[in-house]
């Protein structure tokens, strides 16, 4: 797999990996911890070299797990975590990115992780308690201390990335967006652009809807997000067939899936967009990597784009009380 450059000279796979779903979110995993384990590696066989993980999910299980999976390849990847919650009795309570608390979440997960550096230390959500120049400012000291090296934020408005860039550099933005979550692009990325701020979308296949293997008649288990979102309730799921049934009908004369077009239409759109999907099964990662070589022409994108724009998405991408922790 080839690497793409995002903010401050950081070098990544062009695909990266969401680790999230391993430990939250999407129902019962199905795999062991050793399956999930033998995934992460066998990903960095598959080109993957960037990993997303976060102390809230679990919490704290996942990045247990990341680093487990990846210590005796360490020196091969990079490796990003997020900080921004205050977590109580194994749940988040609320918002919490005041200086102290983002020395002590560094430390515990360094400890975790079993790592002497964080490669990329995100705020995770944006708290609106605290400036976001001191945010920025307890980053860059950590920075210095040798515990992080680079500085990123999540679902940020361009405001707050300014903001923040010019108190320490912004190394990526992570936010939603793929063909069916379009908000970046009115503002965050040509901020980015003009910053040279990296950006990785988080969700690029939709929750699974952009692979076609969710529809109207998919029952989600216990436990799973998607149960909670609008956009997924049985009649938006109806709706939006559309939109996948022409994603599917243009993978098929690529000789694709239609998960691999819409992450080659995230790979077109900028040299420093790097995608996360998530999977617990090898299978998939490789199918993911393979977005690569799927050549999209300017026509294909032309023609994604007039077709979401025709046609629409149907519901939210977050309940309200989620859409409330989104900077807009």
């Amino acid at each position: 797999m080839h690497t793409r450059i995002l903010g401050q000279g950081l070098e990544v796979s062009a695909i990266g990996m969401g680790c999230m779903g391993m430990s939250q979110s999407y129902g019962p995993n199905p795999g062991s911890r050793e399956e999930m384990i033998s995934v992460l590696r066998g990903s960095v066989d598959l080109g993957v070299t960037f990993f997303d993980t976060a102390e809230v999910y679990g919490p704290y299980v996942n990045e247990e797990l990341v680093g487990e999976a990846l210590a005796p390849i360490r020196d091969q990847v990079v490796i990003a975590t997020k900080f921004g919650w205050q977590i109580e009795d194994g749940k988040s309570i609320g918002l919490n990115s005041r200086p102290e608390q983002i020395c002590r979440v560094a430390d515990a997960s360094l400890q975790r992780l079993g790592v002497d550096v964080l490669d990329l230390f995100y705020q995770h959500r944006v708290d609106p308690a605290v400036p976001i120049e001191d945010v920025a400012g307890a980053v860059g000291e950590l920075v210095a201390a040798g515990k992080v090296r680079h500085f990123g934020l999540s679902e940020a408005s361009a405001a707050t990335i300014r903001r923040a860039h010019t108190v320490y550099p912004v190394t990526a933005v992570q936010s939603e967006y793929s063909l069916w979550t379009r908000d970046p692009e009115a503002e965050v990325l040509p901020t980015l652009t003009e910053l040279g701020i990296g950006f990785v979308p988080f969700s690029p296949l939709g929750k699974g809807f952009l692979t076609g293997t969710v529809d109207h008649t998919t029952q989600f288990t216990a436990g799973d997000v998607r149960s909670t979102i609008p956009r997924f309730s049985t009649g938006n799921r109806t709706t939006n067939q559309t939109l996948i049934d022409h994603v599917t009908e243009l993978a098929r004369s690529k000789d694709a899936t239609p998960g691999q077009v819409a992450l080659a239409w995230l790979l077109a759109q900028h040299s420093w967009i790097v995608p996360i999907p998530g999977t617990r099964r090898i299978e998939r990662v490789a199918e993911n990597a393979g977005a690569t070589a799927v050549g999209l022409s300017a026509d294909d994108v032309s023609d994604l784009n007039t077709m979401v724009a025709r046609v629409g998405v149907a519901g939210d991408r977050y309940n309200e009380q989620h859409m409330a922790l989104v900077e807009h």
